[in-house]
């Protein structure tokens, strides 16, 4: 690209984000559209078998595992913001049946459980869908499913890799030569894709998340907003939960508190928050859905190491995201950091030329969230204050669909009872746990640097990306 080229591409970035508004457009809506008004916050003291500590997916979907366990149990749910506020209202909507953050990766850290544990996923995601439907919660859930797109020539060999796992497991994945990918999605970047149409299905996740709550206080829970919980103690034979406003007590309780700030110190160790940029459309014309195809509507990836995900909304819009993931010293986490110019510009750029036949095209949203990434890509599991508390934290980029599963983990592990579930390494070993400062920060930005020159040499990675390897670690959003 010459230096006039880039600097036409970065003025069409500059104009297509002047109006963007610096929120998550999934949670930027009315009362009108779906949008709950604001929950009182906890006053006083109560109590309840089960407490949960966060309103996300893994807190709501805990609430609601409990409530179908036991129908009559009391539940008390504790969010320190609103519901749907952090990465659950932040995310692509993409909701996988993978609980390893892929077939690739499961093979490589657990090989012999890799096969159960892609069961136990596809076993996930078919229930999560049928509850939602079951629950009449309007959140837009289409079974379009997923391409992974090749860019380059060198990540074609992974998608035929790919392809040849999915087939020893028994997965349908169809294997797209460039011009087979691009007469379903017209961008002149693909080279290549690998067709998944049972293995993800995409939702509004804002509205999936109220409408969770909404039945979870029609079932009888106590949701209680603003209320960041302040301590966990142990108190006779359960807990004492404070918050600012009252405590609750309680016989235990399931901390899903994902990136933010927890009551449970330890859960540092293994939580590297990693802000992740996304950007969303205005709705296109006919002309300009007509210039790019995509009449499936499924969700695409790319199959880089920094990688982008994409996928069009029931409006017409379409959302762009991922790319950098940007880690701060001391795994900082402020709502000043979701707006990272460079970011956004960088992600601009990218999507025109993706479509560059879409220019003029103009983005209503941009922002940013932090994922609790982890150093094998998917969740921690463990008790703390004897067995009373379980938590459940770590769900990097694939966790919509896998915080369901870890619901069931986490009450398998407060009731102390042996299920299958708890059987997994995934479960009963945790990820490795990442250095603290001022260690961390040099070691994650020189993996970010060294993923950047793996991408920029045909996917060739350096002695440190290949030792991280090895044992099962890395750095990805």
């Amino acid at each position: 690209m010459t230096a006039a080229e880039a600097q036409a591409a970065e003025a069409q970035a500059a104009a297509a984000l002047a109006d963007a508004a610096p929120r998550p457009y999934w949670t930027d809506r009315g009362t009108a559209e779906g949008a709950p008004d604001a929950r009182p916050a906890l006053l006083g003291a109560e109590t309840a078998e089960l407490v949960v500590v966060g309103a996300g997916f893994t807190g709501l979907w805990v609430a609601w595992r409990a409530l179908e366990r036991d129908p009559a149990a009391s539940v008390i749910v504790l969010e320190a913001e609103r519901v749907a506020h952090g990465a659950t209202g932040r995310n692509g909507g993409f909701v996988a049946a993978s609980l390893t953050h892929g077939l690739t990766h499961g093979t490589a850290i657990w090989p012999g459980q890799v096969a159960a544990l892609h069961e136990e996923g596809e076993r996930n995601l078919a229930e999560l869908v049928a509850t939602i439907e079951e629950a009449g919660i309007d959140c837009g859930l289409r079974r379009s499913g997923k391409t992974t797109l090749a860019i380059e020539p060198w990540q074609l060999d992974g998608l035929r890799e790919a392809h040849e796992l999915g087939a020893r497991h028994g997965v349908a994945l169809e294997l797209q030569d460039r011009d087979e990918v691009r007469a379903d999605v017209h961008s002149p970047t693909y080279l290549g894709g690998l067709r998944d149409r049972t293995g993800t299905v995409l939702i509004d996740p804002a509205r999936l998340a109220w409408g969770m709550a909404a039945e979870l206080e029609r079932r009888g829970a106590r949701i209680y907003e603003a209320s960041a919980v302040t301590g966990i103690d142990r108190s006779g034979a359960g807990v004492r939960v404070r918050t600012a406003g009252g405590t609750v007590e309680a016989r235990g309780a399931v901390v899903a508190t994902a990136a933010y700030p927890a009551p449970l110190k330890r859960l540092g160790n293994y939580i590297m928050p990693l802000y992740d940029h996304v950007l969303m459309t205005e709705p296109l014309s006919p002309a300009q859905q007509a210039a790019i195809g995509w009449a499936e509507g499924q969700g695409l990836t790319d199959a880089g190491n920094q990688f982008h995900y994409y996928r069009p909304t029931i409006d017409g819009r379409i959302l762009f995201g991922g790319w950098d993931a940007v880690y701060y010293f001391g795994g900082r986490v402020d709502a000043r950091l979701e707006q990272r110019d460079a970011s956004h510009e960088l992600l601009a750029r990218h999507f025109f030329e993706t479509f560059p036949q879409l220019e003029g095209l103009r983005f209503t949203h941009r922002w940013a969230g932090p994922i609790d990434s982890t150093t094998r890509f998917t969740a921690a599991y463990g008790t703390a204050r004897g067995g009373r508390v379980a938590y459940a934290v770590g769900h990097t980029g694939l966790g919509v669909g896998a915080s369901r599963f870890s619901a069931d983990v986490a009450l398998d592990l407060l009731a102390g009872e042996p299920t299958s579930r708890l059987r997994y390494d995934i479960v009963r070993r945790r990820p490795f746990p990442i250095p603290p400062e001022p260690l961390r920060n040099p070691i994650v930005q020189y993996t970010r640097r060294s993923i950047l020159a793996a991408d920029a040499h045909e996917g060739r990675r350096n002695l440190w990306l290949r030792t991280l390897d090895r044992f099962g670690l890395g750095f990805n959003s």
